[in-house]
């Protein structure tokens, strides 16, 4: 059986199989030296177990390989990871704004139908010809041309800041005191 083990363990990434390779295979023969003191039906279960659990670990870290250390087939994937824990009274607060935000709309509901309805329905309302859209491009591109301008400003004095002042030779009177 340690052949098939072998075999199973070679589908293992080849990283994996360094690291652990040879403790798993130490650990299948601990396994295999127990049950052959068990009946053959006992022995077959749990090698179809080890196999099979060979498999799904071997699955299991490509799967991880590829898409990081979070498993996408776990039992746990919906379970909440540490790194994105909010804090319990989160829940309880989620709660009191639900509530909040059904109540506001059973309040609305309550007010619409107690005012009555004296005008006419209103047919659809047309949007503006895309009215909004020219503004905003062109405040859009009117920020990026400041932007520009005052970036070339900024650049422009830099170079010529660092420039005059390597250039400058201050006179020996005034020059700090070691």
């Amino acid at each position: 059986m340690l052949p098939l083990y072998q075999a199973l363990l070679s589908l293992y990434p080849a990283a994996y199989r360094c690291e652990y390779g040879e403790e798993m295979m130490e650990v299948l023969s601990e396994v295999q030296a127990e049950i052959r003191k068990q009946s053959i039906l006992a022995r077959v279960l749990c090698e179809m177990r080890e196999a099979g659990g060979l498999l799904h670990g071997a699955l299991r870290e490509h799967l991880r390989s590829i898409n990081g250390p979070y498993d996408l087939f776990s039992r746990r994937r919906f379970a909440m990871r540490s790194e994105f824990r909010f804090p319990k009274a989160t829940v309880v607060l989620m709660l009191v704004i639900l509530a909040a935000v059904m109540f506001t709309i059973e309040k609305a509901k309550a007010i619409s139908a107690s005012i009555p309805h004296a005008n006419p329905p209103v047919g659809p309302i047309q949007p503006a010809q895309m009215g909004i859209v020219p503004s905003l491009l062109v405040a859009m591109i009117s920020a990026l041309v400041v932007g520009v301008i005052g970036w070339a400003i900024l650049y422009a004095l830099r170079r010529s800041g660092v420039q005059q002042l390597s250039e400058m030779n201050p006179p020996a009177g005034n020059r700090p005191s070691k």
